[in-house]
């Protein structure tokens, strides 16, 4: 009897582990999110202060975001090397590598000192980013695309909670002060939520149900990941729908400048900016859980074709209707709900493929498409300086995600089939 409770138990107990742990990491990633999401706050107060331009400004966005994913494989490795303890000291230096980020953002009077506060907070914010994706798709083996959705969410949600904090301290006090007290307390916070992380022991996800969605029974090392086919294609899809997605999310405050909406005032006193800024946050947030758990039930490449092509659809709106103000702030939520769900689709995908012993490190290698995917920002201000608007940004930003659908549909997911067959 005592060995049948003890068994009863078991599940149970992981249960209770797992959502904790689970909790935890996606509050880090809450505190991490204004280093993306909050960062069109700053662009503008930025131009005006120092003169610098507006791509100038944005180069310092694609080095973190290069950053903050380009090293990602390094930290999964150290995480994952380190064994089920090593996700909190990994996590614990993320937090003071990306207060240290901001602080120096706030005392930036060179472009050069602000790529420099960009290399450390993209060092940091990758580090927290990867360990907890990673810890998410390890405990939730039957959940995955769930599990790591909400997880990212806290990523692309957290920003809601402090865009009019942010604004009112930089409209209040400037732009240096919202960089040097967010940065902080943000950084403080992961710092303290480290120490309560850590990986499953070796048998200790016995009794966990099984997963609805094929799965390899192989763990694929970052070596064999990186010699197949498949992750190449993974890596391409992401890189382009990452890249229609940064366009548009690093850019919405000059968006809604040039579409002369920005501070038109549509409710409560909140401007078109403003709202849009919050409601993108919560789209951007709902997204990665949303379709995760769609996809743990009917299969990733559906979801994808589903979802990219809403996204195609959604761009094209915006560029075309989105010169009115509730136009606006609709168009671009749906362009965030339907961008959002790359980082609960991809990493669940790529954990299903290639197996969960190395995944930290192995979607670290995947994750480096949304650093190689930042540095066509910058091109989306070429093309519009050039042409005058922003259409032709949209229209192939809406052209590269029907071009995904067609990839998921008709190579990605025959060719997942048949390695799952083959074992």
């Amino acid at each position: 009897m005592a060995v049948t409770a003890q068994l009863d138990s078991r599940p149970v107990a992981i249960s209770a582990t797992r959502w904790t742990i689970l909790i935890c990491a996606i509050l880090c990633m809450v505190m991490i999110a204004n280093l993306q999401y909050g960062w069109t706050l700053f662009v503008n107060p930025m131009a005006a202060k120092h003169g610098w331009s507006i791509a100038a400004i944005q180069v310092a966005f694609s080095i973190f975001i290069a950053l903050e994913t380009w090293l990602t494989p390094v930290s999964g490795w150290i995480v994952d090397k380190l064994g089920p303890h090593g996700a909190k000291y990994v996590v614990a230096f993320g937090g003071i590598t990306v207060a240290i980020g901001w602080v120096i953002n706030a005392y930036a009077d060179t472009l050069t000192m602000l790529y420099i506060g960009a290399v450390i907070g993209g060092l940091g914010g990758g580090a927290v980013y990867a360990t907890c994706v990673g810890l998410a798709v390890k405990w939730f083996p039957d959940r995955r695309g769930l599990a790591v959705g909400l997880t990212a969410a806290g990523y692309g949600a957290g920003a809601a909670l402090t865009v009019i904090p942010i604004q009112y301290v930089i409209h209040t006090s400037g732009y240096e002060a919202a960089f040097l007290w967010f940065g902080l307390f943000q950084g403080g916070v992961v710092f303290l939520l480290a120490w309560l992380l850590r990986a499953p022991e070796a048998g200790e996800m016995a009794g966990v149900p099984s997963p609805k969605v094929a799965q390899s029974s192989r763990n694929y090392t970052p070596g064999q990941v990186l010699a197949s086919p498949i992750f190449w294609i993974l890596y391409v899809m992401f890189v382009m729908v990452s890249a229609s997605g940064l366009m548009a999310t690093a850019q919405i405050a000059p968006i809604a400048k040039d579409f002369k909406v920005a501070e038109t005032i549509i409710f409560f006193g909140a401007t078109t900016l403003t709202a849009a800024l919050i409601i993108d946050s919560v789209a951007n947030g709902l997204a990665r859980p949303l379709f995760g758990w769609v996809s743990d039930n009917i299969g990733r490449e559906n979801t994808m074709a589903i979802a990219f092509g809403l996204g195609a659809c959604s761009y094209w709106l915006l560029g075309t209707l989105g010169t009115a103000p509730w136009a606006f702030v609709v168009f671009a939520a749906l362009i965030f709900l339907t961008w959002g769900e790359i980082f609960s689709l991809f990493p669940s995908t790529c954990t299903d493929t290639f197996g969960p012993k190395f995944a930290t490190v192995n979607l670290g290698l995947l994750y480096t498409a949304k650093g190689t995917s930042a540095f066509l920002v910058p091109v989306a201000n070429i093309i519009k300086t050039s042409t005058g608007s922003w259409h032709l940004v949209f229209l192939l930003t809406a052209i590269m995600n029907i071009v995904v659908v067609a990839i998921a549909l008709f190579i990605l997911k025959p060719m997942r089939a048949r390695m799952m067959a083959n074992g």
